[in-house]
């Protein structure tokens, strides 16, 4: 079993910064990558920033130059800094760990947290 659990949620306004934590347990050792996405009311869910085993990082557009994801392996915990939050920042944010399948040997096997919300108000 995996589980994967968010913390750091909250409310703040516009400009403000927030740090998330995402923690993964379990069966973890094939782990390819863990990395946060977010949906907002009404909205599809959207990647926000992904991190690889070996540090690899991906940013959706939206939040490059203001989100800085990082990882601490020893725990199997991945961290969202959010700087310059704006009002369309406001959505529930997920955790997910992305293993890799044993019998193909790719990246297929994604497990999720409950989600942390993340409210900014202007």
């Amino acid at each position: 079993q995996v589980h994967v659990v968010e913390s750091g949620g909250g409310s703040v306004q516009s400009g403000g910064s927030l740090k998330l934590s995402c923690r993964a347990s379990g069966f973890i050792f094939s782990s390819c990558r863990m990395g946060w996405y977010r949906q907002a009311p009404g909205k599809e869910r959207e990647m926000v920033s992904t991190i690889t085993k070996d540090g690899t990082t991906t940013y959706g557009d939206s939040v490059k130059g203001r989100f800085t994801i990082s990882q601490d392996s020893s725990k199997a915990t991945v961290y969202l800094q959010m700087n310059s939050l704006k009002t369309e920042d406001t959505a529930l944010y997920y955790c997910a760990v992305t293993l890799r399948d044993p019998s193909s040997g790719q990246c297929l096997l994604s497990y999720w947290g409950q989600g942390t919300q993340v409210t900014v108000s202007s």
